[in-house]
């Protein structure tokens, strides 16, 4: 049978136990471990000074981590000017034929005829809102009762000056008319002066919104 421990041995080896089970004790209760629990082990180190689930702040000074993607630009002398604008050359010319027929519908006049016929042809180029009340005293009206109390036959003629604004269904345009009249004597002046009208996109095609006066027509705040 071997021999026992000696007792002087036995006490140096429950001292040491007990030691290093105090050690341990201190170790966890400072939080050991801690830190490497926490840190998901296949996940990227915590930026520093950052907290837990917060992104870092992106810093506007810095450079750009991807290559720049320059837009490209056209030198002046190839700008596609009508690129610009909503409608093409061909929707332009034909709001503006459109425009500078009804002007010269408007001046267009036989006395003899009846109202309704002078009418017609500018109704046939109008929205039908504008149609209903083209006629009335204080619109195209009023030029009828002027022309046919002077026993007036005239031609109408007119001509687009400018293109005053436009929207996105709309265009204005400044139209000279005139009425040449062919009878020999006339008191009138020939000359109408300036008209802005308006047309808008109507069913497929271009017509007349609104026939006034240019100093009292359209502007395009509205």
């Amino acid at each position: 049978m071997p021999n026992p421990i000696p007792e002087r041995t036995q006490r140096l080896v429950v001292i040491g136990l007990i030691a290093a089970l105090a050690g341990f004790g201190i170790y966890f209760s400072l939080g050991g471990f801690g830190d490497d629990q926490a840190e998901d082990p296949g996940g990227p180190p915590r930026e520093p000074g950052a907290a837990q689930g917060e992104a870092p702040s992106s810093n506007p000074g810095a450079l750009a981590t991807v290559p720049p993607s320059p837009i490209p630009t056209t030198a002046a002398e190839d700008l596609d000017v009508l690129g610009w604008f909503p409608f093409s050359e061909g929707e332009f010319q034909a709001a503006g034929a459109t425009a500078q027929a009804f002007a010269e519908a408007y001046g267009t006049i036989d006395y003899a005829q009846d109202p309704e016929a002078y009418y017609a042809a500018m109704e046939a180029l109008s929205t039908d809102e504008y149609a209903e009340v083209l006629s009335d005293a204080n619109r195209v009206g009023a030029f009828w009762a002027e022309m046919s109390e002077a026993e007036a036959v005239a031609e109408g003629r007119a001509e687009v000056q400018e293109i005053r604004t436009f929207g996105a269904d709309s265009i204005t345009f400044v139209v000279t008319a005139q009425s040449i009249t062919e009878t020999g004597a006339s008191e009138f002046d020939e000359d109408l002066g300036d008209f802005a009208v308006t047309l808008v996109r109507d069913r497929g095609t271009w017509a007349v919104f609104d026939f006034q006066p240019a100093d009292a027509g359209q502007f395009g705040e509205e």
